[in-house]
């Protein structure tokens, strides 16, 4: 154990993530989710002519979703273990000791993102074949994005993302150089275990789709900082299970998966 546990910043103790000492961290995430929104756009206006057809820069433009989608959410994370660790480290080290924490974050959803690019291709194929086949894609991917968020696994996750104190109690017992970037990867796969289920609709709504990728940050901000979060979660599986049915009598719902291929990634 490198350093004491602080007690959970619940009730009162809570105005502890709200000291002055971690201003700068805060102020350090909101630039980078600003600034992964600002690039997000950028590349949502000129990824046109089939580029999303290369793993590369697909990618890159994935790790930049990510980051201006979930750093919001994760910030208080963040921002403790900045705490934690202030204690003992210089501000430059705790600098560079935070962004290998938010590296090895986004480095998970970069595994994501492999995943994400393969099945983006083979949608694109799948409209090249049968073009009306693209429905009942996008309403399985609507259902099955419903049911995730009813099940135990997604209540699993949801809760431990939902108490950074307690994840963070057990990532202390972490050792070794790399120490905060494998702390950043445990908890990006648990924040993936969460969302994964939200992300996949954006294959179904396009995933350049900057207004569904807004409304999906703002779903899993509330899911996880809102005291009613798990109402959210379930209420939100109603009604991706909702638009699932519908998009068979409305395919307009899927504008993801009525682009050409070439267009498909844009939405």
């Amino acid at each position: 154990m490198f350093v004491r546990a602080r007690p959970a910043p619940t009730g009162r103790g809570a105005q502890t993530l709200a000291s002055p000492r971690l201003a700068l961290s805060w102020i350090a995430v909101a630039v980078l989710a600003a600034a992964a929104w600002a690039i997000t756009v950028m590349l949502d206006r000129s990824m046109g002519n089939g580029r999303g057809a290369s793993l590369l820069p697909f990618l890159g433009l994935w790790i930049a979703m990510m980051a201006a989608m979930m750093l919001p959410s994760v910030a208080p994370v963040a921002v403790l273990w900045a705490r934690l660790i202030g204690s003992v480290t210089a501000r430059p080290v705790r600098v560079a000791r935070m962004s290998l924490f938010l590296s090895g974050y986004l480095l998970a959803w970069a595994a994501v993102g492999v995943i994400a690019f393969v099945m983006v291709s083979g949608v694109c194929h799948l409209l090249t074949a049968s073009p009306t086949a693209g429905k009942w894609l996008g309403v399985a991917i609507f259902a099955g994005a419903g049911v995730y968020q009813l099940t135990p696994w997604k209540d699993w996750c949801l809760r431990h993302c939902r108490s950074p104190v307690g994840t963070l109690v057990r990532y202390i017992h972490f050792g070794g150089r790399v120490r905060d970037l494998r702390v950043g990867i445990h908890h990006g796969a648990t924040c993936v275990g969460c969302c994964g289920g939200l992300m996949i609709v954006l294959i179904a709504v396009g995933v350049m789709n900057v207004p569904a990728m807004i409304a999906l940050a703002a779903i899993i901000f509330t899911e996880k900082l809102w005291h009613r979060g798990k109402s959210v979660s379930w209420t939100i599986g109603i009604l991706l299970l909702a638009t699932g049915l519908l998009a068979i009598w409305f395919p307009w719902l899927l504008p993801g998966l009525h682009a050409t291929p070439m267009h498909a990634m844009r939405g």
